[in-house]
Formats: structure tokens, sequence, C-alpha cells
């Protein structure tokens, strides 16, 4: 016994000893590391996360800036980089570094064409977003603004995108086109504005087939510049996965489409800043449509502003032709085809108060109601170009709040409880995503390099004066350069070659009391 104890009183000094430095060591640890942090704040290397992450701070991890000289150097590269740029809106680089530049294992591939004269400022968002949900090519017939060497050197150096100019070589190629001696299009031949530019696209979707094919694509889809795929019904938001779904025995998938509805009328970025959409009659009951037509349509003439029978995609096959821009058709059979439950195109309609003038300064008819039928197929498109022909800026403008904007959060509210109304955001989302991830400006940045190498190649060119010389009219063009639209015959096919008229774009379906000669 008293040899146990000097040995229980050493365990317990012992004990002692090691609870002391313990818990010295918990006093130091914190303090050190606040000291440490605290030199660190001192000096500049910690930012305050306060400050940081404040109302007036839109900074997140992941989000850091770069450096003031970067952004200055982006900002003297082009005039679109500021508009494609950082957005005021704060959202996570999730595209960074990515290639956009999918593998030839996907399937299937998808390919997009368009007829356009759109800036990089609506074709750069309106490109890669389709390239995220899962396009991989894409044949811009370009012209106008779009043809311009700050343009379209931009969008020759994204991978999967070809693109076409309105040369006069390419519409002699159309003006051989067994397009013109066909009666399907016909009605549409040698007329102004909309008729010739809906001729004009459907002469370069029959061209995009033969390219499609060359090029391995599985599917086409005709799109406009202001228009995006929204796959949803899909097992992820993914075009392809939406196409790589549908049966095998199907030839062409329908997009109901979805048309804007602004609520502001000083959007700059219709892709960035639109989420509300008016759904198309196909997705809504009957009695949902028809019961509330007079709200939704707020004195315009038509439910929709513009057109209302969506758009299509056609898998790729022997005998494929265009239908006009809306569908897809087939010179062996009557294509096999489904209408899509939930998925939609959106169609940003009139988001901006500029498009007034700009669809103004595109067509050269006299503004009354009987001259504006010759040019265009949609009652809305003529009520704005009468408008914007003869109102002065503010009469437009109050005309645009009126017609177009939707300010009277009441009646949103109503028609979003009622289904007419709907928010999607996932566009937004994704093309806000490209934006802060620097994808546009640095697509941009890397065409600047070889820009001055370009401008001097074309001024140097023999062929420059050619290509200069763009012809865009829907007149076909002789061996002598002449016009043969007053010397074409009159067509005569066998009845074995009758088709049915092309689809042009068509109003949704009116209410009982709307006059039928306007829908």
């Amino acid at each position: 016994m008293a040899g146990s104890r000097p040995s229980s009183v050493s365990s317990q000094s012992s004990s002692q000893a090691f609870t002391s430095r313990l818990l010295l060591l918990l006093t130091l640890l914190p303090l050190t590391l606040a000291a440490f942090a605290f030199v660190l704040q001192w000096r500049g290397g910690l930012t305050d996360p306060v400050s940081r992450w404040s109302p007036d701070h839109h900074e997140f991890p992941g989000m850091e800036t770069t450096s003031s000289s970067t952004a200055s150097s982006r900002t003297k590269d082009s005039g679109c980089t500021d508009l494609l740029g950082r957005s005021h809106y704060p959202s996570f680089p999730y595209y960074r570094n990515w290639k956009f530049d999918f593998g030839s294992d996907l399937k299937p591939k998808i390919c997009i064409t368009t007829s356009t004269s759109a800036g990089l400022d609506q074709t750069l968002p309106w490109i890669f977003y389709h390239k995220v949900i899962g396009v991989s090519s894409f044949f811009l017939f370009v012209e106008g603004k779009a043809t311009s060497p700050n343009v379209s050197k931009v969008l020759e150096t994204i991978p999967g995108v070809k693109v076409i100019y309105r040369t006069r070589e390419l519409e002699e190629q159309q003006a051989r086109s067994r397009i013109w001696n066909e009666t399907w299009l016909a009605s549409f031949f040698y007329k102004p504005c909309n008729y010739e530019l809906f001729v004009k696209q459907s002469l370069n979707m029959e061209m995009a087939i033969v390219m499609a094919r060359e090029a391995g694509m599985d599917w086409i889809i005709h799109l406009d510049t202001d228009e995006l795929i929204h796959p949803a019904g899909a097992h992820e938001y993914s075009l392809r996965q939406l196409l790589s779904d549908v049966p095998g025995n199907v030839d062409m998938v329908i997009f109901p489409n979805y048309e804007s509805s602004v609520e502001r009328d000083d959007v700059k970025e219709p892709f960035s800043e639109v989420s509300l959409f008016k759904k198309n009659y196909d997705h809504l009951p009957k009695d949902v449509y028809f019961g509330n037509y007079k709200e939704a349509t707020r004195g315009n003439p038509n439910y929709f502003l513009t057109y209302g029978n969506g758009k299509s995609a056609a898998r790729i096959q022997d005998h494929l032709r265009p239908n006009g821009a809306h569908r897809w058709h087939n010179y062996m059979k009557t294509p096999n085809e489904i209408k899509l439950d939930e998925a939609a195109v959106l169609h940003y309609t009139y988001p901006k108060f500029s498009d007034l003038t700009s669809r103004r300064d595109r067509c050269g008819c006299k503004p009354t109601k009987d001259d504006v039928k010759r040019c265009f197929m949609l009652e809305f498109d003529r009520a704005a170009f009468i408008i914007a022909s003869t109102a002065t800026e503010e009469e437009m403008l109050h005309w645009y709040r009126e017609r177009v904007v939707w300010t009277d959060k009441s009646l949103n509210i109503k028609l979003m409880r009622k289904g007419i109304l709907t928010r999607i955001y996932a566009p937004m989302v994704i093309v806000q995503g490209l934006r802060e991830s620097g994808v546009f400006s640095n697509v941009i940045a890397m065409s600047q390099t070889n820009l001055t190498e370009f401008l001097s190649s074309v001024e140097n060119s023999d062929s420059s004066k050619a290509a200069k010389s763009v012809v865009i009219s829907s007149r076909k063009i002789g061996q002598n350069g002449q016009s043969q639209a007053t010397a074409r015959r009159v067509l005569q096919i066998s009845n074995n070659a009758s088709f049915p008229s092309a689809v042009p774009p068509e109003s949704p379906p009116c209410h009982e009391d709307i006059q039928v000669e306007i829908c």
C-alpha cells in the first residue's frame, strides 16, 4: 500500500501537466490564426467578406473579376464587347474554359440553319445557348450587318459554324433550284418584304439540307436568331436528349412557339432580361385559351403578336425539302410528324423598342393599309410598320407600351394563375452564365488577332469586288445578270409532282367574336 501512493501521485501530476499544455495550445491556436488573418488583411491579401458580398458588390466565390488592364483591353477589341461582356446580374462561371466543340460520338447530331442580318450582340448568345443544349453545327446565311468584317470574322472562328454569304454566285445557284418550277411556293414569288424573305429562307433551307447531309447530321431545324429552343420535357435540359427519345419512324417534330411578354420598354438584352412568355394554344386547354382570349390579346389583332404555328425539326433523309420557314416536307412521301407536349420555341417578339424602326427600315412599302398587305403576312406587323412610319418618337413609345409591354402586374399574375403566361428562366440563366464566364468576349478577342490581316487581304483581293456585289432579292438571276422575273414561263408540272402549298406564318385560332379576315 505504501509503495502505490507515489505512483498515484506521479500519474496525477503528469495528467495535470498534459491538461495544462492542451489548454495552452487551444488558447494560443485561435490567437495565432487571428493574428495571421489580421496581417493578411492589413497587407491587402484578404478582402473583407462583409464588403465583398454586400448588395453593392456582386462578387461570390468563383466569380473573381479580371484585372482592370484585361477589362480595358477587351473594351478596345470590339464595340460588341461591352454588351457581350459581363452582365449586371450575378451568376457563376459554369462554362469557363469550355470548348463547345462536341465529339463525333455524340448522337444524334443536330444542326440549325438560319437567314440573318443580326449583329454579334444577338447572334453570339443565340449560337452558344444552342451549343449548350446540344446543337453541334450551324449554317448561317448572312447578309446586311452580319456580313461586315468585324461580325463575319468572329462567326467564322466559332467551331461548328459555317457562314454562307449572299453573293451573286449564291443567287445564280439558287436560281437553278427546282423550287422555281414547282407550285408549293409559287404564291410567294416576286413579292416584297416578308414574302421575299420567306422565299429566300426556303431556298437557303434547301441548300442547308445538302450541307447537313455532307456533315453527317441527323436532324435539321430552321430558326430565326430571335428564337430559342426550349427542350422542356426531356430527362435533362438537352435538345439532343429530347430528339434521341423520338421514335425512329417519326420524320418531323413540331415545337409549338411561346411568345415573349416583355415587362419593360428599355430591354437591351432580350435573352438575358426576358423571362415571361405567353403559352401556345397547343399547350393550353381550349376553355382556358378562349375564356381568357380578350384579356390575353389586350386589343391587338390576335392572341399572339405574330405567328403561332411553331417551328419544326426534320430527320435528315432522302428527298427531304423545306415547306416554307416553319415546316419540312418530302418529295416522295407525306412526313410522319408529332407535336411535342412540353418543349417549345421561345419567340422573342418585338422585345426591344428599336425593333419597330429596324423592321420599318428593312421594307420600302408605303405606310397604308392596302400597301402593307403586299409586304407583311400578319396583321400586327402591318400595324407596327404603319406606326413606325407615320408616328413621332413619343407616339411610337406610347403605342409600344400599350400593345407590347406588359406593365399591368395584376393582369400578369391573373394570367399566370390561369396558365396563359409562364415564367421560363433556363435560357436567361444559361446566357447570363455564358456572358459572366467571358465566352462571348473571348470569342471576339480571339478573332481580333487576325482581323487586321483579314481586312488587308480583302482590300487587296481581286475577288473583293465580286464579294461586295451582294444581291438580296428573291428574283432569279440569269446568265447575263438580268432578272428573269417577267420572263418566267407559266408553271407546267405533272399531276404527280403537285404538292401542298408551303406553310406560312399563321396566327393562333381566333375567338368567335373576332373578325375572320383579321385572323
